[in-house]
């Protein structure tokens, strides 16, 4: 007779898979030349992304408030991820661009989650991991690129 699991099981499984994931690929950040990447970092730059941002619209992708955008955008530039740029369109606004450091970061991370999601595969093959990632999908929002993680953790 088996006995189901306590319900709040699945979401700490569900994150600890998450964090393993996220720990995995800075360890591996790090020996590939970005020390200093965080986890936050990672979230802001997808925000960013090719066209660049204000930092009042970074903040409300992210989810946290304009001063606390202020504060990654300083941190990722002073790490050489960014570059603040006066718009083209629009010179009373300033924009956040990615660097080429940036741009190779976010290229590695790329990388790196498809190495580790092949390393997952190994342990429980390639079928049973791409089952587990249709049931995922078949219980979660289409929007898989969702970058408001930071402010829903109330870490802004």
């Amino acid at each position: 007779m088996s006995i189901d699991p306590p319900g709040f099981e699945l979401p700490l499984r569900l994150f600890l898979g998450f964090r393993v994931l996220i720990d995995d690929l800075h360890a591996e950040l790090a020996r590939q030349g970005h020390p200093h990447a965080r986890p936050m970092h990672g979230f802001a730059m997808q925000a960013i992304g090719v066209n660049g941002t204000t930092a009042v619209e970074l903040g409300r992708t992210l989810g946290v408030s304009k001063q606390a955008a202020g504060k990654t955008i300083e941190t990722l530039e002073r790490l050489g991820y960014v570059e603040r740029a006066r718009d083209p369109h629009d010179t009373r606004r300033k924009i956040v661009r990615l660097t080429p450091s940036g741009v190779d970061m976010l290229v590695c991370s790329a990388r790196i989650f498809d190495e580790l999601r092949a390393r997952w595969a190994v342990v429980i093959g390639e079928e049973r991991l791409r089952e587990l990632e249709a049931d995922l999908r078949k219980v979660t929002p289409p929007d898989v690129f969702r970058l408001d993680v930071p402010g829903w953790f109330g870490t802004s």
